[in-house]
């Protein structure tokens, strides 16, 4: 049973969502862009705000459109690179100030979170490559790694692995360590929670995620491990941790994706959560289950931070 404030807030999401359902299936006249400012908006207005003292700039990196979040304090020079979910398809960083302010207060970390493009106008893999671009950006600046964590969730939880990835196969620094909320790892929907969990998250089913990933993909395989890092070669990737909701389609499919971290060597912690929806982490300081889980993110990036290089 959810309190009353997180029970308003979940069912103010599921409204705000309804005219994104119907753009998706071709039931409205809206541009997408449209779509995307309103939902964002609504979101922005439903959840907590950031906490005092954290402001919201706008810059750029290597040409990606990228708010910039910035707490009262920031320590060692440590900036968090957030990537925002959505399905590839209707995120953006608007409404994620509250969640994002209160990682960068937390955490005391500088906070980017990059606003790339999206299906079905920019399908895969654009979304992708504007995150990596934005990585790049940050290294150029002359960001320490050391002092560099990466966090996404939904989709943005399966960039944070593929950024990795590339980075690695392109002989560029990785960060310090990389966070996963609920993240959207196999566009083939092919775990047993897919099944046996539909119908017990509010927020995401397995036909709209199906719907979702046909758009984002555009003809491109759900196996490409660009796109589902289930099936990507994941060796010396950074410390991993990957949170997921007992309730989530996607359940089968994080638990997946650490085992396969784990195998190939990966130092990978992972934290499934009794009765936990698709990225309740929004609901910081509405639900005790999202302020808990974001302070075990929190400890696991200082802890990366703090740790001398090996």
């Amino acid at each position: 049973m959810l309190p009353a404030d997180a029970k308003r807030a979940l069912d103010g999401w599921l409204a705000a969502a309804a005219p994104v359902v119907e753009k998706l299936l071709g039931q409205s006249s809206e541009s997408w862009p449209n779509t995307r400012d309103a939902y964002m908006q609504k979101l922005d207005e439903l959840f907590l705000p950031a906490p005092e003292g954290v402001s919201f700039d706008e810059t750029e990196l290597k040409g990606v459109p990228t708010m910039v979040i910035t707490p009262k304090t920031v320590v060692d020079d440590r900036v968090l690179l957030y990537v925002h979910g959505g399905g590839y398809v209707h995120g953006g960083t608007l409404a994620y100030r509250g969640l994002t302010g209160r990682l960068a207060t937390m955490l005391q970390a500088k906070v980017y979170a990059p606003g790339y493009r999206q299906a079905p106008e920019h399908p895969f893999p654009t979304p992708i490559n504007d995150i990596f671009a934005a990585y790049q950006g940050l290294l150029e600046l002359g960001q320490e790694p050391s002092k560099l964590g990466l966090c996404g969730d939904s989709a943005g939880g399966a960039m944070v692995l593929t950024i990795m990835r590339k980075a690695r196969d392109n002989n560029l620094p990785l960060p310090a360590a990389a966070v996963a909320f609920s993240p959207w790892a196999n566009l083939t929907h092919s775990g047993a929670s897919a099944r046996e969990r539909d119908g017990l998250d509010p927020i995401c089913s397995t036909a709209f995620l199906n719907k979702l990933a046909s758009t984002f993909l555009a003809g491109a395989l759900p196996t490409d491990p660009d796109a589902s890092p289930v099936f990507a070669d994941v060796r010396k990737l950074a410390p991993t941790l990957i949170q997921i909701g007992e309730n989530e389609v996607m359940l089968s499919d994080a638990i997946r994706l650490a085992s396969h971290l784990a195998e190939n060597r990966v130092r990978t912690t992972l934290e499934v959560w009794p009765g936990m929806f698709h990225v309740w982490h929004l609901f910081a300081g509405l639900l005790p289950q999202a302020d808990e889980a974001l302070e075990n993110a929190v400890k696991f990036l200082d802890n990366a931070f703090t740790n001398d290089p090996e």
